[in-house]
């Protein structure tokens, strides 16, 4: 271990040393030969559309992954480990396909058939190998946003025999929420389909980590506050649009006192038993190799206590209800409700998307393959699109389904295909036999199961230590999210992230540089202790790139830091200029007239002399004249010169001003503009400006926006700090000051 660490601190101490001429951007250009070969639009054209044999299969095995990984199926290394890990995730579909159902606002049934078909779909054009597609509880309450709000209760009453009563349809609800929720889950796939042939992967990227826990963990209070009804026994008022969920806690509270002690007391003895349950198999987990089917097994009960005690009848138990066996055939989505989902639908496609593809990149880590974030957006596309035909909602990836594919022993897609291959058993024959489990105990799994989205309310904390700005970011989502409709939250919560990205931009870090002592290396002189900067030459630098939105604050920090303002030193030397020519103007005025005063008494003194004598004295006396206002308005070029820096300015004007632009990836014109009226400023003021550390992309800009002429060139610009203060300290000073080049 001494060893290492002594090889570690020789390594570090090991010098070195480089013999080469100062180069600018002309000289780098010359001696590393630049090229200027560029593929036109044209040619790049023409490669893309270009169709090989190769290409074409290469493409064609790309859209449908299954046709390249499973003729390479490692039948003995991963079929038994699939086949239990398939069985395992299929169990837990059941319940909580069913559970997740109540969310969208649909019967539990269709929660069935979207853990079916687009599990079939994914097995297909999917490309990560863990991640258990399905349900998912912030999809489910998205959609039962749309079902409600386009097919409210209010629109299903019948009116009773009496005058006052009424009777609510269920069964016309029901079919009607059906009816929007497959066609909110077939238009969000069309999006996820287009974006994923567009090749538009990375819109995800706008989705921050903190961003989307924060989101989940406000989805899942709306999740919990939806099933408050169920739990409790009551019937709320349904709201929507911003402020819906503090109107619906309102609402709860206030019909407390008509709870249903019945199906009260089943939520709370569920949600015991759940907890209880899983505590005893997480410790029970290291000695059984596949994990304990806790809902399975509470439905299982609590269906038969509820048929063996008719709850439903005997205590008004909200039940399931009707399960239909057997498949569906597929129905054309509802087109004339296409215009008013559209946002809900974009909004499910990025959600969905978002959620799917982060966790199937921290499998593909974990587990060392790649995920094709293209044709995941195709995968949920497919699915979801094709699902919406055979009335399924929107789908994404669960998390506990994952972990418990990957703890089992589940190592590819075939895990996927074998739950569904349970769901569809289930469907075909054993469905009929839960539609006596009461609603609450589907409620009880939900809330169990969100326990997990519930303990990122820690990532406050630890993002307070770490990056407080992501911690507004998850903040202000989290509270955006609870106070809007999931849907409007999270088009809020981007605006919000983008905005502080510009704030980061707007609000760089600016820096003086200064030399390390013996070296090429120049950090901030604010940092440490032993770095210096170099006499006469003051280096800037700014921590963000250059545009509109910081333009202005650039040339105040660069003013702030360098002690001068250019522009008030300008300012005070037009007005000193003014001053001079006005006091010139006047003395020469003065001096006319009193030529021409004498100009007349030499002409009365004169008068009997001869007019030839009289003209050449006023010549002489005019010529004598002039001559003494020539004298009057030519000035000492050093007395100007000193005029220039003028009294206001507290601090010497440095030889040469460097900016540091490697931080910069990019110009925009009013970038460019900036860095023009820099130079001319302080080039006029007798400094010199150079630029170093330029990007192609920035000197392609200056260019493009003329920043170069005949009088200012390329030789501003260095590869390195180094280089130009070498260049500087080179340089004579009286030229520098004066603001030409060698």
């Amino acid at each position: 271990m001494e060893e290492e660490t002594k090889d570690k601190d020789l390594r570090k101490r090991v010098p070195y040393h480089v013999q080469r001429d100062v180069l600018d951007e002309l000289g780098v250009d010359q001696v590393a030969e630049k090229s200027d070969f560029k593929i036109s639009a044209k040619e790049k054209f023409r490669d893309a559309v270009r169709c090989t044999g190769p290409r074409f299969k290469s493409c064609f095995l790309s859209f449908v992954p299954l046709l390249a990984w499973l003729p390479r199926y490692p039948f003995r290394e991963n079929a038994i480990g699939d086949l239990i890990s398939g069985i395992s995730v299929g169990i837990m579909h059941l319940p909580q396909g069913m559970a997740y159902a109540l969310l969208a606002a649909v019967p539990p049934v269709f929660g069935l058939y979207s853990s079916f078909y687009p599990i079939l779909i994914y097995f297909i054009f999917g490309t990560s190998k863990h991640i258990s597609v399905g349900t998912y509880a912030v999809m489910s309450v998205m959609i039962g946003s749309v079902t409600e709000r386009l097919a409210p209760d209010s629109d299903f009453l019948i009116p009773g025999n009496d005058t006052n009563s009424t009777t609510l349809d269920i069964v016309s609800r029901d079919a009607e929420r059906v009816k929007i929720a497959a066609t909110v889950t077939f238009l969000s796939g069309i999006f996820q389909l287009l974006l994923g042939l567009v090749r538009f992967g990375f819109v995800v990227t706008y989705l921050s980590e903190p961003l989307v826990r924060a989101y989940t963990t406000a989805a899942a209070i709306h999740v919990v506050v939806s099933q408050l009804k169920y739990s409790f026994g009551i019937n709320p008022q349904r709201y929507s649009g911003p402020l819906s969920l503090i109107y619906t806690v309102i609402e709860v509270c206030a019909l407390l006192g008509q709870t249903n002690i019945g199906t009260l007391v089943v939520s709370i003895v569920t949600i015991v038993g759940l907890v209880a349950a899983k505590e005893l198999s997480a410790l029970a987990a290291r000695k059984i190799p596949i994990p304990i089917p806790v809902e399975l097994i509470t439905i299982i009960i609590a269906t038969v206590v509820s048929w063996q005690m008719d709850l439903k009848t005997e205590y008004g138990v909200e039940v399931v209800g009707k399960i239909p066996s057997g498949l569906q055939a597929p129905v054309a989505p509802a087109v004339s409700l296409l215009g008013s989902m559209v946002g809900d639908a974009f909004a499910l496609a990025v959600v969905g998307y978002g959620i799917a593809i982060s966790l199937g990149r921290i499998f593909a880590l974990k587990y060392a393959y790649k995920v094709d974030s293209n044709q995941e957006l195709i995968a949920l596309g497919l699915s979801n699109s094709i699902g919406g035909l055979f009335n399924c909602f929107a789908i994404s990836c669960s998390m506990s389904r994952s972990m418990v594919q990957v703890s089992t022993g589940g190592k590819s897609q075939v895990a996927g295909a074998i739950s569904a291959v349970v769901i569809l058993v289930i469907l075909l024959k054993i469905g009929a036999l839960f539609e006596e489990l009461p609603k609450a105990v589907l409620a009880a799994i939900i809330y169990v199961n969100l326990h997990g989205m519930m303990k990122q309310f820690g990532d406050i904390c630890s993002l307070w230590r770490t990056n407080k700005v992501d911690m507004v970011v998850w903040v202000m989502t989290m509270i955006l999210t609870v106070l809007f409709n999931p849907d409007m939250g999270l088009a809020a919560s981007i605006a919000f992230s983008i905005l502080t990205v510009v704030f980061r931009t707007q609000l760089p870090k600016y820096s003086i540089l200064g030399q390390v002592p013996g070296t090429d290396i120049y950090k901030p002189v604010e940092d440490y202790n032993q770095v210096k900067e170099i006499p006469g030459i003051m280096i800037f630098r700014s921590s963000a790139t250059l545009y509109f939105a910081n333009a202005e604050m650039y040339i105040d920090a660069l003013y702030e830091k360098t002690g001068v303002d250019v522009a008030k030193l300008l300012s005070h030397k037009k007005k000193l200029e003014a001053k001079r020519l006005r006091k010139e103007k006047k003395a020469a005025k003065k001096a006319k007239k009193e030529a021409k005063k004498r100009s007349k008494e030499a002409v009365k003194a004169a008068k009997g002399e001869e007019q030839q004598f009289s003209d050449t004295d006023e010549s002489g006396e005019e010529a004598e004249t002039n001559g003494d206002v020539h004298n009057l308005s030519v000035k000492d070029p050093k007395d100007v010169a000193a005029v220039e820096v003028g009294p206001d300015t507290d601090t010497p004007l440095p030889r040469a001003i460097i900016l540091d632009l490697s931080p910069v990836n990019f110009l925009d014109t009013v970038g460019v503009k900036t860095l023009r009226n820099i130079y001319k400023d302080y080039g006029e003021a007798g400094v010199q400006v150079y630029l170093c550390g330029c990007q192609r992309s920035v000197v392609e800009s200056m260019e493009k926006g003329d920043f170069f002429n005949e009088k200012v060139t390329k030789s501003i610009l260095f590869s390195s700090v180094h280089d130009a203060v070498l260049y500087c300290q080179q340089g004579n000073s009286e030229e520098i000051m004066q603001g030409t080049h060698l």
